[in-house]
């Protein structure tokens, strides 16, 4: 199993946007990311200078978001949707996308609920609660 470092996912991230606009050839993960990255011109800046992502690693600014972590949750709904794990997901992410009638607005829900997940666990010291996971992104799909 693969555990990157963030600094490794800023290295990925940075190199991805390079290549995208370099029009360097990419592998289907690296297409999949460009895809998030094309979404989000406003973190250009923040993947243009590899060096400048590395050194500011350790900033803490409550007020900003941290565009490698919104990248990495979009990459990482993309991947539970891809192999529908939990089992249950893909077909939540797909009514949530058809209530919203756009797959990025849905992904910011969705992260909405990955994110309490991932607190609920921590705060508890249980594993994350897959099942509760895929209901709150049912109940966003089918609230009035």
């Amino acid at each position: 199993m693969f555990s990157p470092s963030q600094a490794d996912v800023r290295r990925f991230f940075c190199a991805v946007y390079d290549k995208q606009h370099q029009g360097q050839p990419m592998d289907a993960m690296e297409l999949l990311v460009a895809q998030w990255i094309g979404e989000h011109p406003e973190y250009h800046g923040h993947l243009s200078d590899v060096d400048t992502a590395l050194a500011r690693m350790g900033e803490q600014n409550a007020s900003a978001e941290n565009p490698f972590l919104h990248l990495s949750m979009h990459l990482s709904i993309s991947e539970q949707c891809s192999i529908d794990q939990p089992p249950g997901i893909r077909q939540a992410v797909e009514l949530l996308t058809a209530r919203r009638g756009d797959l990025h607005a849905a992904h910011h829900e969705v992260m909405d609920c990955l994110g309490r997940m991932i607190w609920e666990s921590q705060r508890s010291g249980r594993p994350p609660d897959g099942q509760a996971y895929i209901d709150a992104v049912r109940r966003r799909a089918t609230a009035d």
